[in-house]
């Protein structure tokens, strides 16, 4: 297996590219499209074909040329929900298989209304779905009651060894795990529902785009 994570300095952004080696099938978790060229590269020198391009938000909109750049890389993508969009690219049940390893999709919706996140082996991708208002693309979680619902009764209740991995890291760590999370973060640690969703009405409404 290879495991390969990148980290751009400058945006704070995290993807991850898995990989099968024996078989020669990969997929890439929340890739950039400035990174295409690098992941490309990446991809041949493994002699991998990309079996899933797989996306935990719904912000490529915001970034110009995004959505054309990582479609170069001719892998099916699921974004969004995962029923319709898994369906041509030949996925049954929520699992996604790239040569004898599989990734389960889960519909985490609340970051923005579509997010999924990925569980493969002990580690799930969730994207900014732990970010709150530390999201350079929206200061505020587009579903609050969803998103306490998707971290709390479905992230929180997976065993506390699981590790956690963001799609976004700017002073601040990449993965941590379950445990630590449910313990410590500043927004779920010990808050109730009605406690989280007011500090939620305070945040602001305007998109800032970093």
């Amino acid at each position: 297996m290879y495991f390969r994570l990148l980290h751009d300095e400058r945006s704070g952004a995290v993807s991850y590219l898995l990989a099968d080696l024996e078989a020669g099938e990969g997929v890439l978790i929340d890739p950039r499209g400035a990174d295409v060229p690098l992941l490309g590269a990446m991809l041949e020198e493994h002699h991998l074909r990309l079996r899933w391009l797989l996306r935990t938000h719904e912000h490529d909109a915001l970034l110009a040329g995004e959505t054309e750049s990582l479609d170069a890389l001719g892998a099916p993508r699921i974004q969004h929900q995962f029923p319709a969009c898994a369906a041509a690219g030949g996925a049954e049940h929520g699992v996604l298989t790239f040569g004898n390893e599989h990734v389960q999709v889960l519909q985490t919706p609340g970051h923005t209304a579509g997010c999924l996140s990925y569980l493969w082996r002990d580690r799930l991708f969730c994207g900014g779905l732990l970010a709150v208002d530390a999201c350079p693309f929206q200061p505020r979680p587009a579903l609050p009651e969803a998103l306490w619902d998707s971290v709390v009764n479905d992230v929180f209740k997976r065993p506390s060894e699981t590790l956690l991995f963001t799609g976004h890291a700017q002073r601040s760590r990449a993965v941590s795990n379950v445990l630590e999370q449910r313990r410590w973060h500043p927004w779920f640690g010990g808050a109730t529902r009605d406690e989280f969703l007011a500090r939620v009405r305070e945040l602001p409404i305007e998109k800032e785009v970093a």
